[in-house]
C-alpha cells in the first residue's frame, strides 16, 4: 500500500534534501553530466531559489522525496509565464522512488493551487526536448504542447518545449 504523500511549502530544513534530489534527478536522467555545470550550481542553491520563488516539497513518511518551484509572470524564476499563468519549474522526484505517483500528485496540487489564484487561467512549464518521461507525465495530467512558445536557452542551441494547461 502506498504511503500518504504530503505536499507543502519547503522550509529551510528541507533545502539540503531538495538540493540533493534536484542534482540526483538531473544527473540520473542525463540532463547534465557535470554537477559543476553553471545551471546545476544555480538550481542546487535552494536557499537562493527560495528567496526568489515558491518551493514546495513532496514528503512521504517524514522524508522529502520531491520538489517543485512555482513562479508568476515577472518573478525571477518565471521563464515563460504569461500574466494569466502560474509556471512551474524543476519538478523533481528522488530517483530512488520515481514512478511512485509523487510527480503526478505534485502536478495535481499545482493545478489545484493555481485555481485559487486571482487572474490565473492556466499553468505553464518548460521541459527538455528529449525528456520523454516528463512529457508523458504532462500529457497524462492534461497539459498540451504550445510549440509557438518554444524557446532556446540563451547562448545555446538547446531548444526547450512549452506545455500549458488551461484551468
Amino acid at each position: 500500500m502506498q504511503q500518504l504523500l504530503t505536499i507543502r511549502p519547503a522550509v529551510e530544513a528541507d533545502f539540503p534534501a531538495v538540493a540533493r534530489i534536484t542534482g540526483d534527478s538531473y544527473l540520473s536522467a542525463g540532463y547534465f553530466d557535470d554537477p559543476d555545470h553553471p545551471y546545476m550550481v544555480k538550481i542546487m542553491d535552494v536557499a537562493d531559489r527560495a528567496r526568489q520563488a515558491t518551493i514546495w516539497v513532496a514528503e512521504r513518511e517524514g522524508t522529502v522525496i520531491g520538489s517543485v518551484t512555482l513562479a508568476l509572470a515577472g518573478e525571477p524564476y518565471a521563464d515563460i509565464a504569461l500574466q494569466d499563468e502560474l509556471e512551474f519549474r524543476m519538478l523533481v522526484v528522488d530517483p530512488a522512488v520515481q514512478r511512485s505517483g509523487a510527480g503526478k500528485a505534485m502536478v495535481e496540487a499545482i493545478l489545484d493551487h493555481a485555481k485559487t489564484l486571482p487572474g490565473i487561467r492556466g499553468v505553464s512549464l518548460t521541459t527538455g526536448k528529449a525528456w520523454e518521461s516528463a512529457h508523458g507525465l504532462y500529457r497524462k495530467t492534461g497539459f498540451e504542447r504550445v510549440p509557438e512558445r518554444d524557446w532556446f536557452v540563451p547562448g545555446t542551441d538547446i531548444k526547450l518545449l512549452v506545455y500549458r494547461r488551461n484551468l
